[in-house]
């Protein structure tokens, strides 16, 4: 029998502990979200549709997103027993500097619109973080409004060699002088993709008023206020060559470039130059024989080739054939810390996230950048202890297999073959 009694209210409190409500609204909601797919829920609730597609969305059919990000989520890990790992070191260092985490925020373009702290936010966040800060030449915040953002962290910038190389090169120029010691030379970009969304939505910048516009906006009344009663919306650092939107869009775009542009901009780069949307092993091993610093597989996050090569996917072939001394990064699909970690295991030596950082800046601003990088450094820190692994030099092949279901023709019948 058990025994009963009359409850003791001394015991009952101390087995029901309140929580102490919390006034303050943003705190609480980003407190609330444990993960970036949370942090992507309330950006969607708070950001007008056009805004929050230009974001979350990709070209066409965005088959290249929604593999990228299923091939992280196809990962098996294979953690090591009684191995303690009471403490994590997920500090690195890539290309001549330290981070003291294996990501960095990613170049992304109209930053402000999202949420008007924009690039500041971003560049505020990193420096606190120890961690690096893009900036793209498509930016809302000029070169040196990200220098005096993060005067002591460190900054790299994405560069587009436009039709008027000239526009490029003084780019260039300003990023040196500004102190930015890694520039991303981005290959991808020949012509636009075809982002549908933002075609249906009607996209522009300034973003255009519309009865649909006006709806959607009825229920997001903060974002309108930050929008109008803030400086306007503009590419800073274009601002000075003139012409429209529509027409620096086009000018950022050019399906000439070549290595010979790479070797013009090389000379005038001081610092490290990464090539940034390599999407074949073929070309990262050219690329590393021309004498690049590194590279980032990328297919742009999805946003200009559909269909394209996943970059996780091809990480061991890539690594497998630069060696292990060439700087290999990678980006496009990462919502979680532990497909930072995946990467780092199958040999990439640092990760860069775009759309996780506008989820979070959407969500809350600077708070909300905060909150994306703490959710990631949690989830990084714990994916390593479960792993057994004290650091991430201590991360190896062994500890990740890449599940697959895309397996090319040619090799499935290769495979059937050879029975």
């Amino acid at each position: 029998m058990v025994q009963r009694q009359i409850p003791n209210p001394v015991e009952l409190l101390e087995l029901m502990q309140f929580k102490k409500p919390d006034l303050n609204g943003k705190r609480r909601r980003l407190q609330g979200a444990l993960t970036i797919d949370d942090l992507r829920t309330i950006a969607k609730r708070r950001t007008p549709k056009a805004a929050f597609d230009y974001t979350d969305g990709a070209a066409e059919g965005e088959l290249s997103l929604s593999r990228a990000r299923q091939a992280f989520q196809d990962v098996e890990f294979h953690p090591g027993i009684l191995r303690p790992a009471p403490d994590v070191d997920t500090s690195v260092d890539i290309l001549g500097g330290p981070s003291a985490l294996p990501f960095g925020i990613a170049p992304t373009g109209f930053t402000r619109l999202m949420q008007t702290e924009g690039e500041i936010a971003g560049a505020g966040a990193a420096a606190a973080a120890g961690i690096p800060f893009t900036l793209s030449t498509l930016g809302t915040t000029s070169i040196e409004g990200v220098k005096e953002a993060n005067p002591h962290g460190r900054n790299w910038f994405q560069l587009y060699v436009m039709r008027d190389r000239e526009i490029s090169y003084e780019l260039t120029r300003r990023a040196a002088a500004a102190g930015f010691d890694t520039l991303h030379f981005t290959v991808d970009t020949p012509v636009a993709g075809a982002r549908l969304r933002d075609k249906r939505n009607g996209f522009s910048i300034p973003p255009q008023l519309t009865l649909g516009t006006i709806v959607n906006a009825i229920p997001r009344p903060w974002w309108w206020i930050d929008f109008l009663t803030t400086p306007k919306l503009e590419f800073a650092s274009l601002k000075t060559t003139g012409g429209t939107v529509g027409e620096l869009l086009d000018a950022a775009m050019d399906p000439t470039i070549s290595y010979d542009d790479l070797a013009v901009i090389r000379d005038l780069w001081p610092g490290k130059i990464v090539i940034k949307g390599v999407q074949n092993v073929e070309d990262s091993v050219r690329l590393r024989d021309a004498g690049v610093d590194g590279i980032v597989l990328s297919n742009h996050g999805g946003r200009q080739l559909d269909r394209a090569p996943i970059p996780f996917h091809l990480l061991p072939s890539v690594r497998e054939a630069v060696g292990e001394d060439f700087t290999v990064m990678i980006d496009t699909g990462i919502m979680n810390g532990a497909d930072i970690v995946a990467s780092v295991a199958l040999g990439a030596d640092f990760t860069l996230i775009g759309r996780a950082y506008l989820y979070g800046l959407m969500a809350g601003g600077r708070a909300g950048v905060d909150r994306t990088i703490a959710i990631l450094r949690s989830e990084i820190e714990r994916t390593m202890r479960l792993l057994g692994v004290s650091s991430l030099d201590e991360l190896e092949p062994r500890h990740v297999t890449q599940l697959t279901r895309l397996v090319p023709v040619a090799r499935a019948a290769a495979e059937v073959a050879a029975g």
